[in-house]
């Protein structure tokens, strides 16, 4: 079976045409990156962490600025030219593609701090790159006079390595009886440590190591509710700061899973083997299960910068981001299995099943399973 001249699907010529307009419209310029990327994805997959220059490589290509406001220098740009950006740099390398991404997802994040906050992280450049831990938070902060103080161990900090700032989530508030609030708060880096405790089977360059504090006092202006991410920044935002965080986290957690897919498809039409009705039957499927899941994700972004931001659209989006990752993992599985999927002389383990690892690892993250995703499409469309 030989490897076809152009691209793996005839059909989706004009799409390529539109994601590249989208990727090299001012703002995204992913294409260095990803080569960069791609050069190193299996030493990121081997030290457990991004080389230096691929961190260089997506804060040039215009990640960490893709959602920071206007009037710090940023670029407010769609999400739809994220998640083209980052599939493909996620076809060289998923962990690339996805610490790429969360700096442009915290970007958007802080955008909701209080503005003497704002201007400490963009006066000198947009650029800043900042890692997040903000998960629904365990441990309290303390409040003193000026702010708080916090202390404790905040894990899966992806591309902590390389980050400026860090928004860390813990509860305050809560004194005299009152209810604690969820709560981000920003630390400069040098303030944490950075410990080396990710060592997962797949998605192992992007450095999701564990965030430590001990007794760090955090000025008042440095915090936001969590809960504020629910609503717009301001009245006449713009549209990237007017979603709710809901209608958006999934999806950039899946475009990197895309990319990798992708990746793995390449990889496969790229193997020399005998073409037979099975093989024939496997790589019909499988690309044709990528061409939808590409095609969900295109849909769910292009809703994420016009659609009206209601309840039911937010619960398709979902739906669709979360089903378009379960084809990517149904569909490079079906690869990895077939024909053995030959390794390069030399390696235990072929480029398809590093991918494989990758996508499974990033299936497993809170924003991209399935049943809670089932569970809010059915009460917003049936009200069960």
């Amino acid at each position: 079976m030989s490897a076809p001249a152009v691209a793996v699907s005839g059909d989706r010529d004009a799409e390529q045409e539109a994601a590249h307009a989208a990727r090299t419209a001012p703002g995204l310029s992913p294409r260095r990156a990803a080569r960069t990327a791609a050069r190193h994805a299996a030493e990121a997959d081997r030290v457990r962490r991004l080389d230096p220059d691929v961190v260089g490589e997506l804060t040039r290509a215009g990640c960490s600025r893709h959602f920071v406001p206007a009037e710090h220098g940023g670029t407010e740009g769609t999400f739809t030219s994220l998640v083209d950006a980052a599939a493909h740099v996620g076809e060289g390398c998923a962990s690339a593609a996805w610490v790429g991404t969360l700096f442009a997802a915290h970007g958007r994040i802080a955008s909701y701090l209080p503005g003497r906050a704002r201007r400490e992280l963009w006066d000198a450049t947009p650029d800043t790159r900042i890692a997040a831990g903000i998960a629904p938070p365990r441990l309290d902060a303390t409040e003193v006079p000026g702010g708080r103080r916090l202390t404790g161990e905040w894990p899966n900090v992806s591309g902590a390595d390389f980050a400026d700032w860090v928004l860390l989530a813990a509860r305050a508030g809560g004194g005299g009886g009152g209810e604690a609030v969820p709560t981000l708060f920003l630390v400069p880096i040098a303030d944490c440590a950075v410990l080396d405790t990710w060592h997962p089977a797949g998605m192992r360059g992007t450095g999701s190591s564990t965030v430590g504090v001990e007794d760090v006092f955090v000025p008042g202006h440095r915090a936001v509710p969590r809960d504020r991410l629910l609503l717009p920044r301001e009245p006449g935002a713009a549209r990237c700061h007017s979603v709710p965080y809901p209608f958006v986290a999934a999806l950039m957690f899946a475009a990197p899973v895309l990319g990798a897919a992708r990746g793995a498809l390449a990889d496969w039409v790229r193997t020399p083997r005998a073409s037979t009705p099975a093989l024939d039957a496997v790589l019909a499927r499988s690309s044709a299960e990528l061409r939808a899941a590409e095609l969900l994700l295109r849909g769910a972004a292009g809703r994420a910068d016009t659609a009206p931001v209601e309840p039911l659209t937010v619960a398709e989006t979902v739906r669709d981001v979360v089903a378009a990752v379960e084809l990517c993992g149904t569909a490079v599985d079906r690869l990895a299995h077939a024909d053995g999927c030959p390794c390069p002389s030399g390696s235990t383990e072929g480029p398809v099943r590093r991918r494989l690892r990758d996508i499974r690892t990033a299936s497993t993250h809170a924003m991209l399973r399935f049943e809670p995703s089932a569970r809010s499409y059915a009460q917003a469309l049936l009200g069960a």
